[in-house]
């Protein structure tokens, strides 16, 4: 259960959180979140097909994200995940740490706690109150304002790039911002799961380890007990943007006929197959529709 005692809100946070935990429960599961994220999203007159800058700022400032960062501080997969790429970037024993997209500040907190004498930056267009006051213990933790080159050994990005519309102009950044033989961990999540996963995005979930290879990363693997990767930029190279957007053209092709194959061919070819294993299934179900409509 939420208990919003645990946190420094105002008074105006406080009545926006409770008005919206009563739409659902004190104890929201993660659907129940995404759905009150999806309204935030409708009362802001957000479009995922074509963004506008201005509605997307008021929507990333709503008080949603503030309980977003709260149920994640107290959902135990959400923390699983942290926790786990906490480790693996400690395991690493960087001296300089970015977290982008991080503004609540969780993740930054236990990475700082982990590495008290690693600086850790964190990069966030929308920096909640909350997240800014929860840091300010931590004399490590800093707010930056932009990325900036080579100046990190690792950053880590959870579930940024699909909220973006160029995910590639972005990823290329923060793969600048990383020293040669420095370490990335992201994790993304390329799927309609919520309103404000832009679409233009979701081709990535079949082609993102190519990109990654194309800006000069080297792909190690997951990062085992989160759903981040864990990528090495072991080549310093200037990206090719003629190149990289063939790729991007290619990938989006690839995925709208995948996307229509399994919308359209699929479900036909899965009957075939069973009319075939099961030659009298269809006819046993006609069979008893019209048992049930008498």
């Amino acid at each position: 259960m939420i208990d919003l005692n645990q946190y420094s809100l105002t008074p105006a946070e406080h009545c926006a959180i409770e008005q919206q935990l009563t739409q659902s429960v004190f104890d929201p599961c993660l659907e129940q979140l995404w759905a009150l994220m999806d309204q935030a999203w409708e009362r802001c007159g957000c479009d995922n097909h074509n963004p506008d800058p201005a509605r997307l700022a008021s929507f990333y400032s709503d008080p949603v994200w503030l309980l977003n960062g709260m149920f994640i501080e107290q959902h135990a997969v959400s923390m699983g995940h942290r926790q786990a790429i906490t480790a693996a970037v400690a395991a690493l024993a960087p001296e300089r740490v970015l977290d982008f997209g991080g503004g609540f500040g969780t993740l930054a907190r236990l990475l700082a706690a982990a590495l008290p004498n690693a600086e850790v930056a964190i990069c966030e267009p929308y920096p909640p109150r909350h997240g800014i006051e929860s840091c300010r213990p931590f004399a490590n933790i800093r707010f930056i304002p932009a990325l900036t080159s080579q100046s990190v050994d690792v950053l880590v990005s959870t579930d940024v790039l699909e909220h973006v519309q160029d995910p590639l102009a972005l990823l290329a950044a923060m793969v600048d911002a990383v020293r040669p033989g420095g370490h990335l961990l992201i994790a993304n999540c390329f799927y309609p799961v919520i309103a404000c996963h832009l679409p233009c995005t979701f081709h990535l979930r079949n082609s993102f380890d190519d990109f990654c290879q194309a800006l000069g990363l080297e792909v190690l693997g997951p990062c085992e007990g989160s759903h981040a990767t864990i990528y090495r930029r072991a080549q310093v190279l200037q990206p090719d943007w003629p190149q990289l957007r063939a790729m991007e053209r290619r990938s989006q092709r690839r995925f709208q006929r995948s996307e229509w194959h399994a919308r359209s061919i699929a479900p036909w070819t899965q009957r075939a197959h069973l009319a075939l294993r099961h030659p009298l299934q269809y006819l046993r179900k006609l069979l008893s529709a019209v048992v049930s409509t008498r």
